[in-house]
């Protein structure tokens, strides 16, 4: 897993069809995303439950690329290694999870795999300028942690942009999860994000049978976002 700032759309497999989950990974790679996202909340941390490390290991065949695991879980600790297990390449925890973050980070580099860290809307950078030196990825929550398809929370773009600014040459991937649309997508890809994670947006329209909606939704993301990064070059 090399690392680049090209705009890679993640799609979430929280909109997927549950009950097609290997054939729905197949089709949105073959559709062009970059990253695999899995969603993964407890029901305690989030108000919400879905997946745990045997479905990652179940769909970890079928994805030929990164395989992007959110643990929206409290606590993180004891459940890394079975998520590395599973197959997971990059395993991001929230900072809101527990009193010992660095502690959660070093075990996640501790397995081989990238190590991430989320932020809800409600958490200042404060605390990660102290954390970059363990991370490979900063995901900013742009909806409240829990469901799918809610608003994207406008005010989450400045916080990218103060992120940007603090990473610096660093390789840290800024990763967003909550909202993401062609809309929306040009707001963030300008202020610094790279890395995408849709939903609805990508698989709505379309099926394991008929995928190519897939694409197209995820072409449409991939080009608001490039194309705001070339207008805010242009501006330079």
């Amino acid at each position: 897993m090399s690392f680049d700032r090209r705009i890679k759309i993640a799609p979430s497999i929280l909109s997927a069809d549950f009950a097609n989950f290997g054939a729905e990974c197949r089709a949105i790679e073959a559709q062009g995303c970059d990253w695999v996202h899995v969603d993964v909340m407890d029901g305690h941390f989030v108000p919400n439950l879905t997946f745990g490390p045997a479905m990652c290991a179940a769909i970890r065949p079928h994805i030929k690329g990164v395989m992007d695991v959110h643990l929206m879980i409290a606590p993180v600790d004891p459940y890394i290694e079975a998520f590395a297990a599973a197959g997971a390449d990059v395993i991001t925890a929230h900072l809101e999870a527990g009193p010992h973050i660095h502690r959660t980070l070093q075990a996640i580099r501790g397995t081989g795999r990238k190590a991430g860290l989320a932020l809800n809307p409600g958490t200042g950078l404060d605390a990660v300028g102290h954390l970059l030196d363990l991370l490979d990825l900063v995901c900013i929550m742009t909806v409240n942690p829990g469901f799918g398809g809610q608003k994207f929370i406008a005010s989450q773009v400045d916080k990218v942009r103060d992120l940007r600014a603090m990473i610096g040459d660093r390789p840290i991937h800024i990763e967003i999860d909550g909202g993401v649309t062609p809309e929306t997508a040009p707001l963030v890809a300008a202020a610094g994000a790279d890395v995408l994670v849709a939903g609805s947006a990508v698989f709505k329209g379309g099926s394991v049978d008929n995928p190519e909606p897939y694409g197209a939704n995820i072409r449409a993301i991939r080009a608001a976002a490039e194309a705001s990064l070339g207008r805010a070059f242009a501006a330079k």
